[in-house]
């Protein structure tokens, strides 16, 4: 596994670029979470002061369908964080731009693309 690290060491430029890549993203998914979390706040919340009769209210319904997706959204947008920082930690040892099943280089171009990717596109293929 050892001569695939050294085969797949991104150049210092494309280090850099994807340092940037990741901290981009990582203020864009942090900027998410908090507005995600608001607009829950304030779902729940609204939710709190009218009646919990789901069944017998015409907006019960939707609001808890609009508070599932909020929830949905925020997890997703919290699993995506930890996938940068999961990243940038390989970057920092030096094992990014490796694909986590099949140890082969991943294109630039992809990690460009997806800069929290794990894996390279055939084994990517291979999971669906």
């Amino acid at each position: 596994m050892t001569e695939h690290r050294r085969d797949a060491a991104l150049s210092l430029s494309e280090q850099a670029t994807i340092r940037e890549l990741l901290d981009a993203d990582r203020r864009r998914t942090t900027d998410r979470i908090a507005l995600l979390g608001r607009d829950r706040d304030e779902i729940v919340t609204s939710s709190a002061l009218t009646a919990s009769d789901d069944e017998h209210d015409p907006e019960g319904t939707s609001t808890a369908f609009e508070r599932a997706h909020v929830q949905a959204l925020l997890d997703q947008a919290l699993t995506h964080l930890a996938e940068l920082d999961l990243a940038s930690e390989r970057l920092r040892d030096g094992t990014y731009g490796t694909c986590a099943r099949c140890g082969q280089r991943i294109p630039i171009e992809r990690l460009q693309v997806l800069p929290a990717i794990k894996t390279c596109m055939n084994c990517a293929s291979r999971r669906r």
